[in-house]
């Protein structure tokens, strides 16, 4: 994505904005709706602009899908937001029977994915949602780096009207990478093409290939230190996109270091080694523990064996 023109103002975290880029796309389409699980506060951006297209449905997961099934089958474009264990996790049959079955154009965002709630413990952790939304068939995947690719997400969901799910952490803000927005002007994913290069590097040089924002945090750490690092950042983890990114990072790279902020079950590593059957593929995720001691978010991370040293570790 274009980082030529910086916003004056400080870059928003991924869920301030969804919530921002969202509160602009229904100024001008009277469709868009918000649906919020006892989130937002009373200076949610949404309800303060468009406060009767804006559902605060509380501790209600679940129903709250299934409202936004109802209202997407009336016309509207529903947005439904809540931590990502409670969305992914705790309404999983909603989503399955909605957004697979029924093929609803219901966008779920769900923030403070990952452990990105680090303090608040296990329940609030979710590194299990890609697994569970990949394997749901017909719904777009997009875990954003950086408010801008954020916001060309929510975009191109509301203008598609198909299902959605969008992955973000929970404060940190981040300035999205440079890509050729060319590559992916046909229509789908609000102009982000299925590989964002940040650096190709030699053709047998390693790709750190990068997933949301942890992973892309890393691997930007990483390749400080390693410039010859080739690095390709991927925002759609779903199996169509990936079968698209799978094609481009073939042409260039046979080998690949896959940093995400998930379990090695059900992520983008374990999709593309089954896509790259020529290629090594070596994953750097938060491995199989629990995480149950306090800390911030990259302290939970390197408990559980996801950090830079890591990154490293597997691309050397």
């Amino acid at each position: 994505m274009s980082t030529a023109v910086r916003p004056s103002r400080p870059l928003l975290s991924g869920r301030d904005a969804y919530r921002a880029e969202l509160t602009e796309m229904a100024a001008h389409d009277p469709r868009v709706l918000c649906l919020e699980a006892d989130l937002g506060g009373k200076n949610h951006p949404f309800a303060m602009a468009h406060p009767d297209r804006f559902f605060n449905l509380g501790i209600a997961e679940g129903a709250m899908i299934d409202m936004a099934t109802g209202l997407a089958a009336a016309g509207y474009r529903p947005f439904v937001s809540t931590f990502a264990p409670f969305a992914a996790l705790r309404a999983a049959e909603s989503l399955k029977l909605t957004l697979g079955y029924l093929q609803a154009g219901v966008t779920v965002v769900a923030p403070y994915a990952g452990v990105s709630g680090a303090w608040f413990g296990t329940t609030h952790h979710c590194l299990e949602d890609l697994a569970v939304l990949r394997s749901i068939p017909g719904v777009t995947i997009a875990a954003p780096y950086g408010e801008e690719e954020t916001r060309a997400v929510v975009r191109a969901a509301v203008h598609s009207g198909k299902p959605h799910y969008i992955r973000t952490g929970r404060n940190a803000a981040y300035t999205s990478l440079t890509g050729d927005r060319a590559a992916g002007a046909d229509g789908h994913g609000g102009g982000i093409p299925p590989v964002v290069w940040d650096a190709r590097g030699a053709s047998d040089a390693t790709c750190l290939v990068s997933v949301g924002e942890e992973g892309t945090r890393l691997a930007l750490a990483a390749r400080e230190l390693l410039p010859g690092l080739a690095h390709a950042h991927l925002v759609h983890l779903d199996h169509a996109w990936l079968v698209r990114s799978a094609a481009e990072l073939t042409r260039h790279h046979r080998r690949f270091v896959v940093v995400e902020e998930h379990r090695a079950e059900g992520g983008a590593a374990e999709a593309l080694a089954l896509l790259l059957p020529g290629s090594e593929v070596v994953g750097v995720n938060a491995g199989h523990d629990w995480p149950c001691e306090g800390g911030d978010h990259h302290e939970v991370l390197a408990r559980l064996g996801l950090d830079l040293d890591a990154v490293l570790a597997a691309a050397t």
